[in-house]
């Protein structure tokens, strides 16, 4: 079961953004909010982790353009962090159609490199990213002393 509060922030903050980032350690339950807002929602969801979801981006741009009125999960991104250049640009065309907030839900492993990576690519004049960090999860799961 997923903390209400975590799963309120995370809606919200699609509310706001174009895209919304859970990073963090695994086992944390990022992908259990996730799967609780795509079955709440008409929400696509992949797993970079399985071969068959990684080749549906084989031309990530052209297939991710035809769910552009969707929500679309990607978990596992830290395994195609080329992906976020072709986010970004989907994100500024969606923007320019009236589209600009609840795009992008994505997860993974927090690592230097992806934050690295997701930054260089993301970061611009307009805000379009949301972080928020998953350590929320795992610290609401400990129990107190």
């Amino acid at each position: 079961m997923v903390p209400r509060r975590a799963l309120q922030t995370v809606r919200d903050a699609l509310d706001r953004q174009a895209a919304v980032a859970l990073l963090g350690p695994r086992q944390v339950g990022k992908t259990t909010l996730a799967l609780e807002i795509a079955g709440q929602s008409q929400a696509l969801y992949l797993d970079l982790e399985a071969r068959e979801d990684r080749a549906k981006l084989s031309d990530a741009s052209l297939f991710l353009r035809s769910y552009e009125d969707r929500l679309v999960i990607l978990d596992e991104i830290h395994r195609a962090p080329e992906l976020f250049q072709t986010l970004r640009g989907l994100i500024d065309q969606g923007r320019r159609r009236g589209r600009r907030h609840g795009r992008f839900l994505i997860l993974g492993s927090a690592s230097i490199d992806l934050l690295r990576q997701s930054g260089e690519s993301l970061a611009g004049g307009s805000p379009m990213w949301r972080w928020v960090h998953s350590m929320y999860w795992k610290s609401s799961r400990m129990k107190r002393p």
